[in-house]
């Protein structure tokens, strides 16, 4: 909670495909060998330009430290990148309605991971506000094998059937999902700093292509804690 203090997010303009962002994820992937050089310095797909994306620096102390996406999806709007690995799984659970957050490119500075051991946290934070705030069934997340143990231990993911390969990396990913409706009061109690204001996340999520929406957010876990102490403290039934 206190690194938190030194926190703020910052959504992305809409097809600035220019933006510091993409340059990190371009940094972060040539670092470790996932892709060769380009002319442009930057890592931006056709998944940038979905209409359903949104994209997210995150900032300590003024420097970005990581990024990251994700798509809202729907039976009405299935842009998204995990379905494009694993179409039968992801459809099956569209057509049956259901609905999910699929995050993506998550990156992030090497000098920023080892000051800030945290910083996972800190960056998927964005995505568990996000699957509060647009009320999905599931959280997605096409992982690899080395990764995993991450989602099962802090989001109670389960393992989905499938392996695959996503465009242009030749490492094998593995697909999880968490029920949102089942862990998100579990991963509040064990992680408050996942905790969020209704401000906090209309500020992230709303504002279509207006200025404001992709000016700089501070995180409001400590206020979120604090009003959910003080409506327990209120509430009869827990005298």
């Amino acid at each position: 909670m206190d690194v938190l203090d030194q926190v703020s997010y910052r959504r992305v303009p809409f097809a600035d495909q220019f933006d510091p962002v993409y340059r990190l994820r371009y940094e972060a992937y040539l670092r470790e060998g996932f892709i060769a050089p380009n002319a442009t310095s930057v890592v931006y797909d056709e998944h940038d330009l979905a209409p359903n994306v949104y994209c997210f620096g995150v900032y300590i102390k003024d420097e970005l430290v990581s990024s990251i996406r994700f798509h809202h999806v729907t039976p009405a709007q299935r842009t998204s990148p995990s379905r494009t690995v694993f179409p039968e799984t992801l459809g099956e659970m569209l057509d049956d309605g259901k609905t999910y957050i699929d995050p993506s490119r998550f990156t992030a500075d090497h000098d920023a991971t080892l000051a800030y051991p945290i910083l996972p946290y800190l960056t998927l934070r964005i995505v568990a506000m996000a699957s509060e705030y647009f009320k999905v069934d599931y959280c997605v997340s096409s992982v690899r094998t080395e990764h995993a143990a991450f989602y099962v231990r802090v989001f109670g993911s389960k393992r989905l059937p499938g392996v695959g390969y996503y465009k242009g990396i030749d490492f094998p990913m593995h697909l999880y999902a968490a029920k949102v409706s089942s862990i998100r009061d579990r991963v509040a109690r064990r992680y408050p700093f996942f905790m969020s204001t209704l401000k906090e996340r209309q500020a992230l999520f709303e504002g279509g292509a207006s200025t404001d929406a992709f000016k700089r957010i501070t995180p409001t876990a400590r206020q979120a804690q604090s009003d959910q102490d003080e409506m327990v403290r209120d509430d009869p039934e827990t005298e």
